[in-house]
């Protein structure tokens, strides 16, 4: 199993492969010892799972943490799993999983000490909220051209405060993939019929650049080669 870098201080590095490997080499998905997870402190209070539900198999682009403790990593561990925040019915059972991966502690502070595939804004350390969990799921369910516009979109209209209303949002501004502001702004003005009717020797002294430079000066957006309306 391919593995993600997993920082041996989240500020300030990352560790070598091969260490990577030894870290999450007993909780691999691929791993018959998931369930098998060493624990000092019996607790009847943990609800049991099968891991191998909902640990990643292979970074497929499914969204996903590396979910240790703060207790481990003070003490010089990174033990954890590369959980699937897609195999999840809700919050509260992704924090019922990870109580059960760490049950060697009475009170676990869970710590995702690394993601994948999904946008960095909605990563932190000191561990997701239900707000970024539910937007996580959301945006799995966005396909490939849409999950790559969709985090051009955010990171250039989206803020902490987001809410399930930024796919809306996003749906309504998104005006599709395009070559450059100009290209759009020709396309635009075929579609609105901008220039029916005029005779073919005047259409040629369009200027469709000095257009679209007015409409990406307030009403549109062009990054990435990605183009939005400004809502």
């Amino acid at each position: 199993m391919s593995t993600k870098s997993l920082s041996t201080n989240p500020a300030s590095g990352a560790q070598s492969a091969q260490a990577q490997e030894q870290v999450v080499k007993s909780f691999s998905s691929s791993s018959s010892n998931l369930n098998n997870v060493e624990v000092d402190v019996d607790n009847n209070e943990v609800e049991e799972f099968n891991l191998t539900h909902y640990a990643l198999t292979h970074f497929d682009g499914s969204p996903a943490v590396y979910v240790g403790t703060y207790g481990k990593y003070n003490s010089g561990s990174l033990r954890g799993v590369w959980l699937d925040l897609t195999t999840f019915a809700d919050y509260d059972e992704f924090l019922a999983v990870c109580a059960y991966i760490h049950r060697d502690e009475a009170d676990p502070e869970f710590m995702a000490q690394d993601f994948t595939d999904f946008p960095r804004e909605w990563y932190t350390e000191g561990f997701m909220s239900e707000r970024e969990f539910d937007l996580i799921q959301a945006y799995a369910n966005l396909d490939d051209d849409e999950r790559e516009a969709f985090e051009v979109y955010l990171s250039a209209f989206g803020s902490s405060r987001d809410d399930m209303s930024i796919f809306d949002n996003f749906r309504e501004a998104y005006c599709g993939k395009w070559s450059n502001e100009e290209e759009y702004a020709e396309q635009l003005a075929e579609d609105c019929c901008m220039l029916e009717g005029a005779p073919e020797f005047l259409k040629s002294y369009f200027d469709y650049k000095a257009f679209a430079r007015d409409l990406f000066i307030d009403d549109y957006y062009f990054d990435s080669g990605f183009v939005y309306r400004r809502m």
